[in-house]
């Protein structure tokens, strides 16, 4: 839908479809953990607010979704969805109303969003606008979005990598993981994946271009494991996981 100004989508109401949570989750998610819904909503911001009414084109699912669906622990930097509601995560939108000065109808932006058709976002100020529309929008789920900047500020912004330096990455076949990797055989590093199977790095390998990957699950000695990757010690580690991999990489630093 598409229009041109806020008068014209003032008496627009649409039937919205919805993925909602319907209860915490317990263990591994499950279909009936939520369901699809539609309700009516009215293509309008509330008048005098700042908010934006957005149609949703392309949503992202990632890993921290999980976190979110169990109660908030106490000291969380995340805040639980609620269940009943709409879940939320990263995507790409186009601005149908605002009363927001940052954004006019028609604009193309990528942030945190419903998972519905469409979404009133009250605070858009986590909303990006995409300046750049000659690669697909959905590159902004991606590499031009939350994953490439945390692959790109996490890698060069953090571990400031020099050429030939040594790198480890561990959930390399993950989205930030695959995208460190390459980052890292730009700036000429020498680099090492962890995943949990054979197909994964073999995928690490073959595509992705690592100088070399292992299965950490079947490594019944880490320690033996990094030293014979790593015989020189190992500069720059980028920890996605935690646990025993991360016990083991601080004893081989270079």
């Amino acid at each position: 839908m598409e229009k041109g100004s806020s008068e014209e989508v003032e008496r627009v109401t649409v039937s919205n479809k919805q993925v909602i949570l319907r209860e915490f989750v317990s263990g591994f998610p499950r279909e009936d953990d939520m369901e699809v819904r539609r309700e009516e909503m009215k293509l309008q911001v509330p008048h005098g607010s700042k908010a934006v009414v957005v149609k949703n084109l392309y949503l992202s699912c990632d890993p921290y979704m999980r976190i979110l669906m169990s109660p908030t622990l106490p000291g969380s930097l995340f805040s639980a969805y609620t269940p009943g509601s709409p879940i939320t995560g990263f995507g790409v939108a186009k601005i149908v109303d605002s009363g927001s000065p940052e954004f006019k109808v028609g604009d193309l932006v990528w942030g945190t969003t419903g998972w519905e058709e469409y979404s009133l976002i009250a605070d858009p100020q986590g909303l990006f606008k995409i300046e750049h529309t000659d690669v697909p929008l959905s590159y902004y789920t991606g590499i031009l979005g939350m994953l490439g900047m945390t692959a790109y500020f996490g890698f060069y912004e953090v571990c400031s990598p020099k050429k030939g330096e040594c790198v480890i990455v561990s959930a390399a076949s993950g989205a930030v993981g695959q995208l460190v990797g390459q980052f890292a055989k730009l700036m000429g590093c020498y680099v090492v994946g962890t995943a949990g199977s054979k197909e994964k790095v073999d995928f690490l390998k073959s595509k992705f271009g690592f100088d070399e990957a292992f299965n950490y699950k079947e490594e019944h000695d880490l320690n033996a494991a990094l030293k014979r990757y790593f015989p020189q010690g190992i500069d720059i580690y980028f920890e996605n996981v935690g646990g025993k991999m991360l016990d083991a990489v601080p004893q081989h630093e270079s």
